[in-house]
């Protein structure tokens, strides 16, 4: 999932006390790109060291103060900032990067596009360099790495906000079929039939948006086969997707699907609608799989849903027997930086003196708590005392737990893949959840996208 597609999928902002969506790099700004900041000495991409980022509250707002901070201290060795939406960024980075004109600093998404640059010799090493930086390193969530890593080498810094997959839930629901939030994969097949008996869809989907269907996925594959399951995928391991365990996780999906364990109707319902939020917290479903930033959409137009404590969450259960680990989760484990390759030895130092003292510094922390998020790092737990909405403040501390205890923190599947692989990973999940084709019929259309 794109972490940037839409404000429902990223940030959470609390506004005098209330939790509520904001809006994202595709909604702030103009459609132009915005510089600030100043630059000195020469260099591919300009002069001096260069930043392109997104636009849109609250995260521009903190990244201008990061770069602001650096340059006062830095007068000498500015950073040249320049902001565009998110569109807009996207086209533009790589058509630069590809020509060997792209900026030093390069802000993304880990996974896939990652890979892509690392494949093309376009980015640094930055392994000996981090392990030089131990403090740095070391108070970054170690799960974070995953999606910055290729072939066993970091090419980026994990930094900015965590936003794990959850397992919400309705206890209003719960009280009335006199039943316990699952523990297991057995637990929710069993909870299916109870919640339909008493009219009561046992789960919400967005199934029309596709990526909304894929975190079920993501997490079975996990719960069954262990992270070595996609993490084979993304390596490009042939014939990956048919893994037994794979294989098996399809099965189980679609058994989910055939007890009519979502609403009905779920294929024709969008995610950017909000209306599978709506679902739950009206209580016309009991259960709902979706991404950390809907706390605040569900905050906000859900009445007394929040405030009232109905609301429950928990990470994804394990599967009976599975080799998954049950503290992983799945989502967005973080947002990278990388340094180009193509930048001269001061661009690079400059970049480097950028990451190490500005992009998770302790004023960084505070904002991004302030905002509502949880920043990828252990001392975000320090500043959740200042949050003094109690709902809130459980909430943080939930999202802060669960990706500082993941042992695995899987990159959404059509973030880690590339392009071409990602939109017929999600065509064939749309097709598995409509029940037109099986899962060998999956497996072999993935397998055959396979490093493509």
């Amino acid at each position: 999932m794109d972490p940037m597609t839409t404000s429902r999928r990223t940030f959470l902002t609390l506004v005098g006390g209330g939790a509520v969506a904001a809006g994202l790099a595709a909604c702030g700004g103009t459609s132009g790109p915005k510089s600030s900041g100043s630059s000195t000495g020469g260099g591919a991409a300009g002069s001096g060291a260069t930043y392109w980022s997104l636009t849109g509250q609250p995260q521009q707002a903190i990244r201008e103060a990061q770069v602001k901070r650096f340059n006062d201290a830095n007068p000498n060795t500015k950073i040249k900032q320049t902001e565009f939406q998110n569109d807009a960024f996207k086209q533009k980075i790589k058509t630069a990067i590809g020509a060997g004109q792209g900026p030093t600093l390069i802000w993304g998404w880990g996974g896939g596009g990652l890979k892509a640059y690392v494949e093309a010799g376009q980015v640094e090493d930055l392994t000996d360099w981090l392990a030089q930086q131990p403090d740095l390193k070391n108070s970054i969530f170690p799960s974070a790495f995953t999606a910055a890593t290729v072939n066993g080498k970091i090419y980026a810094v994990p930094g900015e906000t965590v936003t794990p997959i959850v397992l919400f839930y309705d206890k209003r629901a719960f009280d009335k079929i006199g039943a316990q939030p699952p523990q297991s994969w057995g637990d929710i097949m069993d909870l299916v039939p109870k919640f339909n008996d008493k009219g009561i869809a046992p789960f919400s989907l967005g199934g029309q948006s596709r990526w909304t269907s894929m975190m079920w996925l993501e997490f079975l594959f996990d719960r069954i086969g262990g992270s070595e399951v996609f993490q084979n995928i993304f390596d490009g391991q042939p014939d990956a997707w048919s893994d037994p365990s794979a294989l098996k996780a399809l099965d189980e999906m679609q058994k989910l699907i055939k007890a009519n364990g979502f609403i009905k109707g779920f294929s024709s319902i969008t995610a950017d609608s909000n209306a599978d939020q709506a679902l739950l917290y009206t209580g016309k479903a009991a259960m709902m799989l979706h991404g950390a930033w809907t706390y605040g959409g569900m905050k906000g137009s859900g009445k007394d849903f929040v405030t009232g404590g109905h609301l429950g969450y928990m990470n994804f259960p394990p599967v009976d027997g599975g080799k998954g680990d049950p503290s992983d989760t799945v989502g967005n484990p973080g947002q990278y930086m990388s340094i180009s390759s193509k930048a001269s030895q001061a661009e690079k130092d400059t970049a480097k003196k950028f990451i190490a003292n500005n992009t998770l510094d302790d004023a960084t922390v505070d904002a991004w708590v302030k905002s509502g998020n949880i920043p990828v790092v252990k001392s975000a737990k320090d500043k959740l005392s200042s949050i003094t909405d109690k709902n809130d403040a459980e909430w943080l501390k939930f999202v802060y737990d669960t990706a500082a205890n993941a042992k695995n923190f899987a990159q959404s599947w059509d973030q880690a893949l590339s392009p071409t692989a990602a939109e017929t990973l999600l065509d064939n999940i749309a097709k598995l959840f409509q029940l037109s084709i099986s899962p060998q019929q999956f497996a072999s259309s993935m397998n055959a996208v396979i490093g493509k």
